[in-house]
């Protein structure tokens, strides 16, 4: 039986899949390019150790924003906001991890609590409209996302810009060492396969921790049942005592603190950055609730759908090489994404259909003969 639900499990995917693929090569005919050769440069740039490395890296933060973002969808709560979340996170967490030394594990610490301060209490004005006036979170958290990138641009520019007056780049000071997560170069090593030049970046134990911690408390805690029980049933769970404005609250301000943490691999863990600035990733909570929907807000399937996604984008990178627009990865993204809702749908719908004829044939099947002895006895007592 499990066997039976896995795999059904996977028609799914493996339809949005196919159905990607077909709308790809569909789009690059029509722009006049050979899907085989593009199909094939993808599988070329993909297919060696040093990109399995790249495209992990790539997936640690959209892993992390999926999360989030599923917190909220769990609970039928759009949390729209986590772009602004995460970058008022980063932006804050970057400029106060500058401004203290403390040992490397209190210093990091101190920038990763920074963040989910930060970014829970932005996501918190979204929770307190919803609970006080019932403001739809996903106009809220819109607008706060404007709001949230006017904040940053200003403080960037007015406030935590690095004081050097030769620099023309608005950013603020570079992490000193203390602050930096090592990379996990010793684990590629262990294994004895040559990644090439590849760096396995330090921030892919938090987003494991992360994923496990989501797991246990959607899963295995009082507050995930009762917050999964709002989110499939609200009457019930008000009849059962659950306070429902509590649990918005808590639902998205919880979402808000996991969404301060996207920005961290980046701030943290990546030799590029180690500061914010203008070339700080930018729509990485936009991404977040791609991922979360193809991954059904399974922690697996958020973590399989990051996969996917980085491999998208890493395989397109050299397409443009050859004359191929790589713009094509973000068709076959769209594709895949749209193809597993729909399939997704029609799988539920097919469940759903089967459940009810079985309960409508439990339901008018002729109630079960009495053994005899019973029928005898019966009619003794009658």
């Amino acid at each position: 039986m499990t066997l039976q639900r896995f795999g059904r499990g996977l028609i799914a995917p493996a339809v949005a899949a196919a159905s990607a693929i077909i709308i790809s090569a569909i789009a690059l005919i029509i722009s006049g390019n050979n899907p085989f050769t593009a199909f094939n440069e993808m599988w070329k740039n993909v297919s060696n150790a040093e990109s399995i490395v790249l495209i992990i890296n790539r997936s640690v933060p959209y892993y992390v924003s999926g999360v989030a973002v599923a917190i909220g969808f769990k609970m039928n709560l759009f949390n729209i906001g986590a772009n602004g979340q995460y970058l008022l996170a980063a932006l804050f967490a970057a400029w106060a991890g500058a401004q203290v030394t403390l040992p490397a594990p209190l210093h990091v610490t101190f920038i990763l609590l920074v963040a989910v301060f930060v970014g829970g209490a932005w996501a918190s004005i979204a929770a307190i409209l919803k609970v006080t006036r019932n403001v739809n979170e996903v106009i809220s958290t819109i607008m706060l996302n404007f709001i949230a990138t006017g904040i940053v641009a200003f403080l960037l520019a007015e406030q935590f810009r690095e004081p050097d007056a030769a620099s023309l780049v608005a950013q603020t000071e570079t992490l000193p060492p203390s602050a930096r997560l090592p990379k996990l170069d010793p684990l590629i090593e262990w294994t004895g396969i040559d990644f090439g030049n590849a760096d396995l970046l330090g921030f892919l134990p938090f987003a494991i921790a992360i994923g496990i911690g989501y797991h246990l408390l959607l899963n295995r805690s009082r507050f995930g049942y009762e917050l999964r029980l709002s989110g499939a049933n609200p009457e019930a769970a008000r009849a059962a005592g659950v306070n429902p404005n509590k649990m918005i609250l808590k639902t998205i301000i919880l979402s808000g603190m996991i969404a301060g943490l996207i920005g961290m691999h980046s701030l943290l863990a990546d030799p590029q950055f180690h500061k914010y600035g203008d070339q700080f990733p930018r729509l990485l909570g936009f991404t977040g609730i791609s991922i979360a929907l193809l991954g059904r807000n399974h922690p697996a399937g958020i973590a399989a759908a990051a996969l996917v996604w980085g491999t998208i984008e890493r395989g397109t990178q050299p397409l443009s090489r050859i004359g191929i627009p790589p713009e094509i990865g973000v068709i076959m993204q769209g594709a895949f994404l749209l193809s597993a809702i729909i399939a997704y749908e029609v799988m539920k719908r097919r469940n759903d259909a089967a459940a009810a004829r079985a309960a409508a044939k439990i339901t008018h099947a002729p109630p079960p003969s009495s053994p005899p002895g019973e029928a005898d006895a019966a009619g003794v007592r009658s």
